[in-house]
Protein backbone atom coordinates (compact mmCIF):
# COMPACT_ATOMS: atom_id res chain seq x y z
CA UNK A 1 0.00 0.00 0.00
CA UNK A 2 2.94 2.09 0.76
CA UNK A 3 4.23 1.90 -2.38
CA UNK A 4 0.46 3.01 -4.06
CA UNK A 5 0.72 6.01 -1.82
CA UNK A 6 4.14 7.17 -3.46
CA UNK A 7 2.98 6.67 -6.67
CA UNK A 8 -0.33 9.38 -6.45
CA UNK A 9 1.97 11.18 -4.29
CA UNK A 10 4.51 11.61 -6.87
CA UNK A 11 2.30 11.70 -9.88
CA UNK A 12 0.59 14.70 -8.02
CA UNK A 13 3.80 16.43 -7.33
CA UNK A 14 4.93 15.85 -10.80
CA UNK A 15 1.77 17.36 -12.29
CA UNK A 16 1.76 21.02 -10.23
CA UNK A 17 5.42 21.20 -11.15
CA UNK A 18 4.88 20.60 -14.49
CA UNK A 19 1.98 23.49 -14.42
CA UNK A 20 4.16 25.89 -13.07
CA UNK A 21 7.71 25.28 -14.86
CA UNK A 22 7.09 24.84 -18.89
CA UNK A 23 9.26 23.38 -21.13
CA UNK A 24 9.45 20.39 -23.40
CA UNK A 25 10.91 17.38 -20.90
CA UNK A 26 8.91 14.81 -18.36
CA UNK A 27 5.33 15.49 -20.02
CA UNK A 28 3.07 12.42 -19.55
CA UNK A 29 1.49 10.50 -17.07
CA UNK A 30 4.60 8.22 -16.52
CA UNK A 31 7.14 10.86 -16.64
CA UNK A 32 5.40 13.07 -13.69
CA UNK A 33 5.34 10.07 -11.54
CA UNK A 34 9.09 9.11 -12.18
CA UNK A 35 9.89 12.95 -11.68
CA UNK A 36 7.39 13.40 -8.75
CA UNK A 37 8.68 10.70 -7.04
CA UNK A 38 12.58 11.88 -8.00
CA UNK A 39 11.15 15.40 -6.07
CA UNK A 40 9.94 13.81 -3.53
CA UNK A 41 13.36 12.39 -2.72
CA UNK A 42 15.15 15.64 -3.65
CA UNK A 43 12.77 17.20 -1.63
CA UNK A 44 13.33 15.48 1.44
CA UNK A 45 16.42 15.58 1.16
CA UNK A 46 16.66 19.61 0.78
CA UNK A 47 14.06 19.69 3.51
CA UNK A 48 16.19 17.79 5.55
CA UNK A 49 19.36 20.04 5.17
CA UNK A 50 17.62 23.19 5.95
CA UNK A 51 16.61 22.14 9.30
CA UNK A 52 12.78 21.38 8.89
CA UNK A 53 11.46 18.53 10.86
CA UNK A 54 9.65 15.60 9.14
CA UNK A 55 6.43 16.14 8.10
CA UNK A 56 3.63 13.95 8.20
CA UNK A 57 0.33 13.62 6.32
CA UNK A 58 -0.98 13.76 2.77
CA UNK A 59 -0.72 17.23 2.27
CA UNK A 60 2.73 17.50 3.43
CA UNK A 61 4.17 14.94 1.45
CA UNK A 62 2.69 16.49 -1.75
CA UNK A 63 4.24 19.78 -0.67
CA UNK A 64 7.47 18.33 -0.43
CA UNK A 65 7.16 16.13 -3.85
CA UNK A 66 6.29 19.26 -5.30
CA UNK A 67 9.05 21.97 -4.56
CA UNK A 68 11.46 18.51 -5.38
CA UNK A 69 9.96 18.18 -8.39
CA UNK A 70 10.20 21.78 -9.62
CA UNK A 71 14.62 21.35 -9.19
CA UNK A 72 14.50 17.91 -10.78
CA UNK A 73 12.14 19.73 -13.86
CA UNK A 74 14.79 22.96 -13.98
CA UNK A 75 17.15 20.43 -14.18
CA UNK A 76 16.77 18.52 -16.81
CA UNK A 77 15.72 21.68 -18.70
CA UNK A 78 19.31 23.09 -18.06
CA UNK A 79 21.08 19.87 -18.96
CA UNK A 80 18.39 19.28 -21.95
CA UNK A 81 18.78 22.65 -23.99
CA UNK A 82 20.39 22.01 -27.01
CA UNK A 83 19.85 25.79 -28.83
Amino acid sequence: MELFFWIVIGFLGGALSGAVVGGRTARGCLPNVVVGILGAIVGGWLAGQMGFNQGEGFIAAVLVSFFGSIVVRVILEAVSRRD
